[in-house]
């Protein structure tokens, strides 16, 4: 069953009559698309309206699964009352913030300029020609408390526009150009590239670090991972051990926490408290990717079976539940999803995942619910220490409360048999959740995400030793170059939905995908993966750079309807596309000599050395790049059949260790080797020894002399 096929049917056979939205393909603009308002979606048809009345236009921004974007869309957008207001007095937008990030960024700063603080559902109102003049986020339907109501602010905003219109055009203008100045001014690139800044991120991490939780800085918790690959990175400069524990035990903590789905596995969104305890339930690609790579990157540095462990189960969740049929991946699912199957609109946050003690007793008997309910915090009359939204009750939020040691003393059990137990009746739970109603899936599918999770699998696969994940990320690569890449025009899409590619890609769809791909290539030694990296990358600095600054747009020359082009460096929940285009280039030209790709590279660094020596903490994976960008080029060149077992042996000692700084090669003795030795003379060179795979340690090219046993690898590998 498609549940938005689904939705749609069950309107229709309500009476109810569609907008305009019904014609779009995005899952949060067809959750409106029976609204009683007169919604368009962004483009041109809206703004010829809006200047043909002389209207202000109300732009709504959310994404189907934002908490605050359904109860404002149940409280105010589908009331009759309020949408003939909206219908009367504004030409009024959707925007999928998720399809359309360029549309977003630039009005997200206007309404944080305007109030100094954001979010979604974002709520703006704009001139005709699209400038901001008024924002905010979430509106309660009427004014309460002391805020004012979504109907009141309507009526006020049309108000000042009838009578105040010149006060109103010149506060858009001024509001624009200082957004234009903060969001699109070339950023100087004079600053000198130095490791110094490296030193200030990391000591704005250690003051902001919770020693007795893990994390970073004040509730709520977000899972950065960009934190987390900086400190891996710093610790691997600089031996500073507090450091590495500082990720490691960050990683640990939300894993145990009730962050992390113990019974499918997958991290929700965020904690609303320090302790991990309560999240905000939705499942986002992105944070499923990124995470992946963050517990490989700590069993590569420990060799703990805990951090596989979870990168397993997390993509498990991925390949399970967010993968489509023919390979590529799902977007996100929602916090919200309903108790009861027969009411499916009524629903509550975290429905799906949370069991009250009775459940456990009906499911698992009385014993084992009470070993299970000791081991994961379960109390009778519930155990979430925080419920934002007073919907929790009774029902608990399953994590880590105990130790297995504790579990084993206090049951008169041995470690081992506890482990059995909890695996057991976690299945048995597992398989009951699965007959409750789902919470929304957002099946869009966006190519930067998509870029990030064939960069995981890629990674588990060589990482792990299992093939399984390479054939998913080359499944998914292959799904992103047939449907998402236009090789006519050399362009890519942003989102792929039934049937449909739409919307100009942005930096960061460029910039993971090729991340994706050289992971891909880096797992497999089909060369066509660097290839097509090295294609993208091309166009990408042709679409994007900026020669002023040397740093990168996030909208390619040709985005139309836009006020004008924003550049971001910032790294959030995923990182920016100028630090990841920058670590492309850095990475390509590092594996084929060219120095084009560094110098563009190392320019846009130096843009942003500016900023990150003003906020250390805000571009953590752009520190890690610098990071890159400052050591010693290290290639690992193979020499050998990608397939045969000696060559295999020698990759798993690679990729045994972390090594944050290399770049892997293949001399495969076909194709592949001829294609690299065409930019790579050096690289024709490379043979096996004696007829064995070999492998050769390289710096600016230069290697030392090849060795076929791994032994011989790991103890060059591990010398400074």
């Amino acid at each position: 069953m498609n549940p938005m096929a689904d939705f749609i049917k069950r309107q229709l056979a309500q009476g109810k009559t569609p907008n305009r939205l019904i014609n779009e393909k995005s899952p949060y603009l067809l959750q409106h698309a029976f609204n009683p308002v007169d919604w368009y979606p962004w483009g041109e048809e809206a703004f010829e309206r809006a200047r043909k009345e002389n209207k202000p236009i109300f732009l709504s921004v959310g994404y189907s699964t934002c908490h605050w974007c359904h109860v404002m869309e149940h409280e105010s957008f589908e009331n009759p009352d309020i949408a003939a207001i909206m219908n009367q007095y504004f030409i009024n937008i959707k925007v999928d913030r998720e399809e359309r990030p360029d549309v977003d960024q630039v009005y997200m700063a206007a309404v944080q300029a305007l109030t100094g603080s954001g979010g979604w559902p974002m709520s703006v109102f704009l001139t005709p020609d699209r400038k901001p003049f008024f924002g905010g986020t979430y509106f309660p339907p009427e004014s309460r408390y002391g805020r004012v109501g979504f109907r009141d602010l309507l009526l006020r905003i049309h108000e000042v526009w009838d009578k105040e219109r010149d006060k109103v055009l010149s506060t858009a203008q001024q509001l624009t150009d200082a957004l234009q100045q903060s969001l699109s001014a070339t950023p100087p690139d004079t600053a000198a590239l130095h490791a110094q800044v490296l030193d200030r991120v990391y000591e704005e991490y250690h003051r902001g670090y919770d020693a007795e939780y893990g994390g970073f800085f004040n509730a709520p918790k977000f899972p950065r991972p960009s934190d987390l690959n900086f400190l891996f990175h710093y610790c691997h400069r600089t031996g500073q051990d507090d450091a590495r524990e500082m990720a490691l035990f960050t990683l640990q903590q939300m894993a145990r926490g009730g962050m992390y789905d113990h019974l499918g596995g997958g991290f929700h969104r965020y904690s609303v408290d320090r302790y991990w305890r309560v999240p905000h339930f939705e499942k986002m690609l992105y944070d499923q990717a990124q995470l992946i790579n963050s517990y490989l990157d700590a069993y590569q540095l420990t060799g703990e079976p805990f951090y596989a462990r979870i990168a397993r189960e997390t993509l498990g969740y991925v390949l399970r539940d967010m993968t489509s049929p023919e390979g590529a991946f799902y977007s996100a699912e929602d916090a919200d999803s309903a108790p009861d199957p027969q009411h499916p609109e009524e629903k509550l946050e975290g429905a799906f995942y949370m069991w009250t003690r009775e459940e456990l007793d009906a499911v698992l008997g009385q014993k084992d619910a009470e070993l299970f309910a000791f081991a994961f915090g379960v109390e009778p009359g519930g155990n979430t220490i925080n419920d934002p939204h007073g919907e929790f009750g009774n029902r608990n939020v399953l994590y880590a409360a105990r130790t297995p040691g504790d579990i084993a003393q206090r049951f008169e059990l041995s470690p081992e048999d506890v482990e059995k137990q909890l695996q057991a009746l976690k299945a048995k739970l597992f398989a009951e959740r699965e007959k409750r109603p789902r919470p929304a899936l957002d099946d869009k599918i966006i190519t930067a995400w998509n870029g990030l999770m064939i960069s995981a699998l890629a990674r588990a696969g060589a990482v792990l030793d299992d093939s399984a994940y390479i054939e998913a990320a080359e499944k998914a690569a292959a799904f992103i170059k047939t449907h998402l890449w236009d090789r006519k025009v050399n362009r890519l899409f942003r989102r792929y939905r039934d049937g449909e590619a739409r919307y100009p890609g942005h930096l960061d769809d460029y910039a993971f995908f090729i991340h994706g791909l050289l992971d891909l290539y880096e797992a497999t030694a089909n060369y066509t993966h660097l290839q097509d990296a090295l294609t993208l990358a091309d166009i990408m600095v042709q679409a994007f750079h900026d020669d002023a600054s040397g740093s990168f747009f996030d909208t390619a020359r040709e985005a139309e309807g836009l006020l004008f082009r924003s550049r971001n460096f910032y790294d959030g929940a995923e990182p920016a596309g100028n630090s990841m285009a920058i670590f492309a280039l850095l990475r390509l030209g590092r594996m084929l000599d060219h120095a084009e790709f560094e110098n563009l590279a190392e320019r846009a660094l130096k843009s942003a050395m500016p900023m990150m020596e003003q906020s250390p903490a805000a571009y953590p994976q752009l520190a890690a790049v610098l990071d890159f960008a400052l050591s010693p080029p290290t290639q690992i060149v193979i020499a050998g059949p990608p397939d045969a077992p000696e060559t295999r042996a020698l990759l798993r000692e690679v990729y045994r260790r972390y090594l944050p700084n290399k770049v892997l090669l293949f001399a495969d003795g076909g194709a592949g080797q001829d294609w690299l030795a065409e930019r790579l003379a050096f690289i024709q060179s490379v043979q096996p020894l004696e007829d064995r795979p070999a492998a050769y340690v390289c710096e600016n090219f230069t290697c030392d002399l090849p060795v076929a046993e791994p032994e011989k690898l790991a103890r060059r590998l591990e010398t400074p």
